[in-house]
């Protein structure tokens, strides 16, 4: 009986020692899974966060955006008012120059290029015989002028010498206001020193200049495209 029980006890404990390694395995796995879960759960929760945090910055930059092109538009818009209003404002100014110089050339005791004599006669006499030729750049005569070829040309008619560009014809003689020109005095366009354009003037308010290619030599009034000086060599 002794023995039996022995057995029996041995057997039980034998039963008990096979048992314990399946269920530590078991455990084992479950740990082992759930590890796998948590850290699963911990990169979906970091992707959902820096989603979020991108979805928050695109807002905030699109927004931002949004502001910028408003801004830009609003600038955009001010600055074409801006050069509207300022284009409006040459233009009256250039109108009311325009009415001035009229009226100035109008009014004044000049002499008139059916009175002049001498010098100035014969410089008159000459420009207004090259009317309807032609513009040509650089040139200097007898079928087609520059506007600083038909100045020279002209004043070479009284024995003077004229240098032979606009910019050196602008400071070639005494500066002369324009409400007090007398006829043959030298027109210029542009500051003086740096004229852009010259011409003659033959009183009575008009000018005659080697204008550009599409005009040719002209006879044209102050008011067409008012100077800004004058010189006079006579």
């Amino acid at each position: 009986m002794a023995a039996a029980g022995a057995a029996s006890a041995n057997a039980a404990e034998t039963t008990q020692t096979l048992q314990l390694p399946t269920l530590t395995a078991d455990l084992s796995t479950q740990v082992a899974q759930s590890a796998e879960a948590t850290q699963q759960a911990a990169a979906n929760y970091q992707l959902r966060a820096e989603r979020d945090a991108a979805a928050a910055n695109a807002a905030k930059q699109a927004k931002a955006d949004l502001a910028d092109a408003k801004k830009k538009a609003e600038a955009k818009k001010k600055a074409q008012e801006d050069a509207r209003k300022a284009a409006a404002e040459r233009a009256t100014s250039r109108s009311t120059e325009r009415t001035t110089l009229a009226a100035s050339t109008g009014s004044s005791t000049s002499t008139s290029s059916s009175t002049a004599t001498g010098s100035a006669a014969a410089v008159v006499a000459f420009v207004k015989a090259q009317i309807g030729k032609s513009y040509v750049l650089g040139a200097t005569g007898p079928s087609a002028y520059d506007c600083s070829g038909l100045v020279r040309a002209a004043f070479n008619q009284v024995g003077i010498s004229l240098p032979r560009v606009s910019q050196d014809q602008s400071t070639a003689g005494t500066q002369v206001s324009l409400s007090n020109l007398q006829v043959g005095d030298i027109l210029y366009w542009g500051s003086a020193g740096s004229a852009y354009h010259v011409a003659v003037y033959v009183g009575d308010g008009m000018f005659v200049g080697a204008q550009n290619p599409s005009t040719g030599i002209v006879e044209r009034p102050l008011s067409y495209d008012p100077p800004t000086g004058a010189v006079r060599v006579l």
